[in-house]
């Protein structure tokens, strides 16, 4: 029987996070540093066995050395659906990371805070550097 939680996108990304960080850190670290009492939190987020707490979010983020704003996103999905956790994005608009705001300063800083449109060259033009 599959764990509620074990397929969104949240539990893949805890898993792949432990992961990469399991040459410095243990779950155990992990889980102490985002201030859960029980060690054997990181399974069971991991496993998808249960949702990432909202109130988690910070602390766990700066355990897992990740933006909060994506574990947010990724969190949010899980807790309230991908349906409303895009209302939720479309009301107070999506957690923007720190790697995705500073995109956003440069395109200002570049087009000299003109507001510029996307049109299609210019999104052609975006899309070649990620090879899309």
């Amino acid at each position: 029987m599959k764990h509620p939680f074990e397929q969104t996108a949240a539990a893949v990304y805890l898993r792949d996070r432990i992961t990469a960080l399991s040459h410095r850190k243990t779950q155990a670290e992990i889980a102490a540093e985002a201030g859960f009492a029980n060690a054997n939190m990181m399974s069971l987020l991991k496993a998808g066995k249960t949702k990432i707490p909202l109130d988690r979010i910070p602390s766990l983020a700066r355990a897992l050395e990740c933006d909060p704003a994506w574990l947010m996103r990724l969190a949010l999905e899980q807790v309230v659906g991908k349906t409303s956790a895009q209302a939720i994005g479309d009301i107070f608009g999506t957690p923007v990371t720190a790697n995705e705001r500073a995109w956003l300063e440069e395109l200002r800083d570049a087009s000299d805070n003109s507001d510029p449109r996307l049109t299609g060259r210019t999104r052609t033009a975006l899309r070649a550097i990620f090879n899309k």
